[in-house]
């Protein structure tokens, strides 16, 4: 399915922007796309000015731009900056540095919280990063520049930086044409990512269904080839992921979708049991609570 014929979607246009080289990135002008101050809360607006009055590059990233850019209003404001997390910590008195396999600085407005993180670089890189056995990433708080923080990300789609200061939209990874479309793509080598965190097949059967996109081919392959090591991942992780699975508003897609890539086996077990032995009784009684 493309994102012309996608149900429900518009159809996306092709978007003007300066042209990517082996260093530099596909930069989209503000005129050219649909984010803007007004769909950024005003608590992400004043960490991203702050940042900037003290000297630092800082970009608003992840799901809220890509939210934005589709259409959708954003919920999530994640912020993405050259500032180490202590000098973070010392310019909001409001905030609190969390993790210890991922450092990063929650500064908090009331209920809302804006996550803020350094630029990451590839966790071999320096002292602060470690990879289990498995190829699970045990600590990833090795510091570098935007566009190295752009490939550690997890989906091209989700490696969109928008810049607060002249309304541009950055993109190092081919995350805008994925998004025009319509397909969720892993960064790097497929099977290197999911190792690295395999909460991340969930994540990309989540994001599919709430966006109606396609998982790109070499992502699928990975997903099935690493989906196994669900069952050593910590619960409160799948737990976390679960809940954003059901409670976002795409729940009877998102199941269904879960069934279709043979991922129920790890989150219910007994679930998948009775529904593989053809019960179809249960089966409707699902889709009607999942509606």
């Amino acid at each position: 399915m493309t994102a012309q014929s996608r149900p429900g979607k518009p159809g996306r246009k092709p978007r003007k922007g300066r042209g990517r080289t082996a260093h530099q990135p596909v930069i989209i002008a503000a005129a050219d796309h649909a984010v803007t101050r007004k769909t950024i809360a005003r608590s992400a607006q004043k960490v991203l000015d702050k940042l900037h009055e003290a000297g630092h590059s800082a970009y608003l990233v992840g799901g809220g731009v890509r939210d934005a850019l589709v259409g959708l209003r954003p919920k999530d404001f994640d912020v993405a900056t050259d500032a180490s997390p202590e000098t973070i910590r010392a310019l909001f008195r409001n905030s609190r540095i969390i993790g210890r396999r991922f450092r990063l600085v929650h500064v908090v407005y009331g209920r809302e919280i804006i996550e803020v993180a350094t630029f990451r670089a590839a966790h071999s890189k320096g002292e602060g990063g470690e990879v289990g056995s498995a190829g699970r990433i045990v600590r990833d708080n090795v510091f570098g520049s935007i566009e190295e923080d752009a490939c550690r990300r997890d989906f091209s789609v989700n490696a969109l930086y928008y810049n607060l200061v002249d309304g541009t939209v950055v993109d190092y990874v081919g995350g805008l044409a994925d998004l025009d479309a319509g397909v969720f793509r892993l960064i790097g080598d497929p099977v290197t990512r999911c190792e690295e965190d395999p909460v991340r097949v969930l994540r990309a059967v989540r994001l599919a269904a709430k966006l109606d996109f396609d998982i790109a081919e070499d992502t699928l392959a990975a997903m099935r080839q690493v989906r196994g090591e669900l069952k050593s991942t910590p619960p409160p992780r799948l737990f976390e992921e679960v809940l954003k699975l059901f409670q976002g508003g795409y729940a009877l897609r998102s199941f269904h979708s879960i069934r279709e890539h043979e991922l129920l086996h790890y989150l219910f077990p007994l679930l998948d049991e009775r529904l593989k032995a053809g019960d179809e009784a249960l089966e409707t009684m699902l889709d009607a609570a999942l509606q």
